[in-house]
């Protein structure tokens, strides 16, 4: 059985009142991907807040590689291995994907450096295998402003990649993406998740069914329901929260096909 990377005990969040994470339980093995799924306010950016830093527990506790992430700061977390990429990416436009890896690669790098120093030979093979892993090698010289949306996210996750973090926080990565794109983006934290651990936030439900192993369903800040995705589309409670629906009987339970979730529940 694989130590736990990540442990979540009885975890509240009160803003002014309001409870945006309610007594949450949750816990992920070294080298899983998990995708987290919700409707509107069921507390899936605190989540990642409070796992970053960002936000601070009211009670509770969150455990990094066994370590009590209440006294740290957001510096010291990403420090210890904790990687988060936002819904739009954050790339350099300006310069290539070549030069934003470079700059990832080393933090005490600057953009003088960047471009106008050469790159030490590890550093240069650390970013052609990284090139590679994103599927663009073929535009590493190119302005990052000239690539598409998608690619602009893998970019982003390279960057995230490159600087060696243990746990990836990925946070809506194919919101705006083609169906290419999106399939590629699957792939792509599939194969990271052979070397890191993995959480993706997510809505698209045929995204989820690409690359889920297991699920977890957060609604009104407390985990509603974990399983596979199969176990997800039939389970009443979950079908109950997205379509509004109470489920009398196994006839009332919708297709696997028909379940989806609406762009309307993305936080």
């Amino acid at each position: 059985m694989n130590a736990k990377i990540l442990e979540i005990e009885n975890l509240t969040v009160s803003f002014d009142g309001f409870k945006a994470l309610n007594r949450l339980n949750f816990s992920m093995d070294t080298g899983e991907l998990r995708v987290i799924i919700g409707p509107n306010g069921a507390g899936k950016t605190t989540f990642l807040d409070i796992i970053t830093g960002k936000v601070k527990p009211t009670e509770g506790q969150v455990r990094f590689k066994g370590r009590n992430l209440r006294s740290y700061s957001e510096h010291q977390i990403a420090r210890l291995g904790v990687g988060r990429k936002f819904q739009t990416p954050r790339v350099y436009l300006n310069l290539t994907p070549r030069e934003n890896l470079e700059l990832a690669c080393n933090p005490r790098k600057t953009v003088f450096k960047t471009l106008f120093r050469r790159t030490p030979a590890l550093e240069r093979q650390t970013v052609k295998e990284l090139l590679e892993t994103i599927g663009l090698s073929a535009k590493a010289d190119l302005k990052a402003n000239l690539l598409s949306h998608g690619e602009k996210q893998w970019l982003e996750i390279g960057m995230l990649v490159a600087q060696s973090p243990d746990l990836l926080l990925v946070d809506e990565p194919v919101a705006g993406l083609t169906d290419e794109e999106t399939y590629r983006t699957g792939e792509l934290l599939v194969a990271l998740s052979k070397s890191h651990s993995v959480i993706v936030i997510e809505h698209d439900m045929e995204f989820v069914r690409q690359i889920a192993r297991k699920v977890t369903v957060l609604h009104e800040g407390s985990v509603l329901f974990e399983g596979n995705i199969e176990q997800v589309q039939s389970d009443p409670r979950v079908i109950e929260v997205y379509l509004g629906q109470e489920i009398e009987s196994e006839d009332d339970l919708p297709s696997a096909t028909a379940f989806s979730i609406s762009p309307s529940l993305t936080p």
